[in-house]
């Protein structure tokens, strides 16, 4: 452990931008917990509350990735992500806060008319190309970028989510926060796609010694995928913390869950309706249909299953999304 000690000195000396004041709220969520007929003590984490850019767990990313584009001389910022990307928005905000050019590349057309993110995006000045596809999302991006380069610009390439080693030490980060909080659950539930998140939140856990469960519940793609992909992010962590990637990666189990996706991404389901109904109507909080209803679908289930003993603390992480309401 006293390596991973080094690590937390490494990870709060990382660079990052000041775009809000942390920490995120944690609330008890007493009757959704009467809804469900008891079980675990539940909590939430509100990174829906975040303030800057209406919030979201990519502010935390893309505060330290921003930082580093703008310490390396960048002028402009590109992502890619779907038409109504909450990544893509948080980009369009953090250029804007910060006097970037953005440019995002999102597969599917272009909306007769703009909402939820989409005009967000377009009230943040951003530039949007659409692509058919999610496979053309990458390699147009990397076009656009070179044609900016040879027209003197410095243009920075920002991947699906920010879900990059560096980008995930935002949620290694925040676990320190939680515990700052007084927060130390059992388990943390949340939902995870792109793998960033979970990279972070699993990374620091095991860097602050925590024995807490992270079970990331998918949004849309199969369990080896996002497995891999948040095993790989993390490895990438060690490199950026000082400490054996490898080590750390394996220092705790990555758990995913995709019994909820339903009939597939942004599609909503019975259980993810239910869920939202919920925790709107007992808590007055809300999620989106793409990610975080079916991450809350998943406490839900586990609860009802009784997959975690009334003595445990269960805290949900709200990633945010909400804006995909008024889509």
């Amino acid at each position: 452990m006293a390596s991973f000690a080094a690590a937390l000195e490494r990870l709060a000396a990382v660079a990052s931008l000041d775009l809000w004041t942390p920490p995120s709220p944690v609330h008890e969520l007493p009757r959704l917990r009467a809804a469900l007929g008891g079980g675990p003590r539940l909590l939430v984490k509100r990174d829906d509350a975040i303030p800057f850019g209406f919030g979201g767990n990519k502010v935390r990313k893309l505060a330290i990735v921003a930082a580093a584009a703008i310490a390396e001389g960048a002028d402009t910022l590109l992502s890619v992500g779907g038409v109504q990307s909450n990544s893509a928005r948080v980009v369009a905000s953090v250029a804007a806060r910060t006097g970037l050019k953005c440019v995002l590349v999102a597969n599917g057309r272009r909306p007769d008319r703009l909402t939820a993110n989409a005009l967000l995006d377009a009230l943040l000045g951003a530039e949007v190309h659409y692509v058919e596809s999610r496979a053309d999302r990458a390699p147009t991006m990397a076009r656009i970028a070179e044609t900016l380069r040879g027209e003197g610009r410095r243009p920075y390439e920002i991947p699906l989510g920010a879900s990059t080693p560096l980008g995930a030490l935002g949620f290694a980060r925040a676990i320190g926060e939680m515990i700052q909080q007084g927060v130390t659950p059992d388990v943390i539930v949340h939902s995870t796609s792109s793998g960033g998140t979970q990279a972070g939140l699993v990374a620091g856990c095991a860097l602050h010694g925590l024995r807490t469960r992270v079970l990331g519940i998918s949004a849309d793609d199969p369990e080896a995928s996002i497995r891999g992909t948040v095993r790989d992010v993390i490895a990438g962590m060690g490199g950026l913390l000082g400490v054996d990637g490898d080590e750390l990666a394996a220092a705790r189990e990555i758990e995913i869950d995709v019994r909820h996706v339903g009939d597939g991404y942004g599609v909503p389901s019975a259980a993810s309706r239910e869920a939202a109904d919920l925790l709107a109507r007992h808590e007055a909080i809300f999620v989106d249909h793409t990610y975080t209803a079916k991450a809350l679908a998943g406490l839900v289930y586990h609860v009802r299953r009784g997959t975690f003993t009334a003595d445990q603390t269960v805290l949900f992480w709200h990633t945010g999304g909400q804006v995909g309401l008024f889509a």
